[in-house]
């Protein structure tokens, strides 16, 4: 399963550049990776870990903007299609480090 994390914030005002700015370190300390610029993706075991995950999420979510989360199977993932572009080879975006204890 992976965790989607999009959003769009506002960064007019010095104040919201660091709401930015704390949002998504926030999302990397929690192992997400950028996929795009305002899109982050983890991997999780389970539809439960996900959940659980998002709701970590919540908990470090800044007050203005936009943010929305979307749950992707592995196939659903893989099924993606470059149009312009290719994918990044990162180790840490793949599943095959996932440990299931």
């Amino acid at each position: 399963m992976r965790l989607m994390i999009m959003f769009d914030l506002p960064v007019e005002t010095s104040q919201q550049r660091r709401d930015y700015r704390q949002f998504r370190k926030a999302l990397i300390n929690e192992g997400f990776i950028m996929v795009q610029y305002s899109v982050y993706v983890r991997v999780c075991v389970n539809k439960k870990s996900a959940m659980f995950m998002e709701h970590r999420v919540q908990r470090f979510l800044p007050s203005n903007g936009l943010v929305q989360s979307l749950v992707l199977t592995e196939k659903q993932y893989n099924d993606m299609h470059f149009l312009v572009g290719s994918p990044v080879k990162d180790v840490r975006n793949s599943s095959d480090r996932t440990v299931i204890l």
